[in-house]
């Protein structure tokens, strides 16, 4: 019985330090994306265009939700995943229209 415990710990922290670097490189990753919508913020206040653009958000969440099929990773958890990432990049936007 200790054995399978023993055995059942080594993996569960197998699992956990996997799920640790793959949050690192979640955080890493939005903070390179947000690096560039933050330009395409200073572009877009700079040329008098909206932060917002609808028909790229629609085409983004379609995409997303296709990888995300492709991955086996439910789309409705990716849709509304990009919905909070592409309001957070709004509001950004809209900081740099003041």
């Amino acid at each position: 019985m200790t054995d399978d415990v023993t055995r059942a710990a080594a993996l569960l922290k197998e699992h956990r330090d996997s799920i640790d670097r793959l949050d690192a490189i979640l955080v890493y990753t939005l903070a390179e994306r947000f690096k560039h919508t933050q330009s395409v913020g200073r572009l877009k206040a700079e040329h008098h265009l909206p932060p917002a653009d609808p028909a790229r958000e629609a085409t983004q969440i379609a995409r997303l939700e296709t990888l995300a099929k492709e991955a086996d990773l439910d789309p409705d958890f990716a849709r509304k995943f990009l919905n909070f990432v592409i309001s957070e990049v709004i509001r950004n936007h809209e900081t740099f229209q003041k």
